[in-house]
This record gives structure tokens, C-alpha cells and sequence, in this order.
């Protein structure tokens, strides 16, 4: 999608802090840090959201979980515990519209998130 801020990212359009890339995902440093760690993981392949995952690309979810788990250890945040958030849809906080995982660390998190 030409238009989307990720896929301009994930296609080196926009610059971007890299914490971890291969070849199914990209994780960077949000700009607009809710904790000590907050890193967005994407695909590298456009999908809209949780609800848009199917036969043909859910695979991407064990790629995404993979490099959160290397990511959670690379940073740090993998013994004192971490939160993982998909947000989807107007309601649920989803403000691009391109599947992504927010990494949340370094600090207590409380319950609910708001």
C-alpha cells in the first residue's frame, strides 16, 4: 500500500530506529514511547489488522512471535515481564492501519491499560 506509514517504513521510505529485521518482519522504537521499551513489530507484508488474518497469511503471527521473543531477551525486558498489544479497530486504539504488536517494558504496567 503506497500510502501506508509502515510500508513506506518497512520499504526504507521513512527512517526508522531498527531494533530487529528479517525477512517476514520489522521492529522499531515507537516515536511516541509509552514505556522505557516500546517497540512496534510489523510484517513486511501489508495487512490491515488482526481481523484481515486468513489461510493464506497467518503464518505471519508465529514470524511475529518468534522476533518478539528475541527482541523481549535483545532488550532486556525478558526476565521482569512485558506486554504484548494488538490494537484493533477505531475503538480499540488502532491508529495505522497496518498489523503491528506493541512491546511494552521496563517498568510495572498496570491493569486495565485505559
Amino acid at each position: 500500500m503506497s500510502n501506508c506509514i509502515f510500508c513506506k517504513i518497512v520499504n526504507d521510505e521513512i527512517p526508522c530506529s531498527k531494533v530487529y529485521e528479517d525477512d517476514k518482519v520489522l521492529a522499531f522504537k515507537d516515536i511516541n514511547p509509552e514505556a522505557p521499551v516500546h517497540i512496534l513489530v510489523v510484517p513486511k507484508q501489508h495487512i490491515q489488522s488482526v481481523l484481515d488474518l486468513d489461510e493464506k497469511n497467518k503464518s505471519v503471527t508465529v514470524d511475529i512471535f518468534d522476533a518478539i521473543n528475541k527482541i523481549a531477551k535483545l532488550s532486556g525486558i525478558d526476565e521482569d515481564g512485558f506486554r504484548v498489544v494488538a490494537n484493533t479497530g477505531i475503538n480499540g486504539g488502532q491508529t495505522v492501519g497496518h498489523l503491528h504488536y506493541h512491546i511494552l517494558g521496563g517498568r510495572s504496567l498496570q491493569w486495565p491499560p485505559g
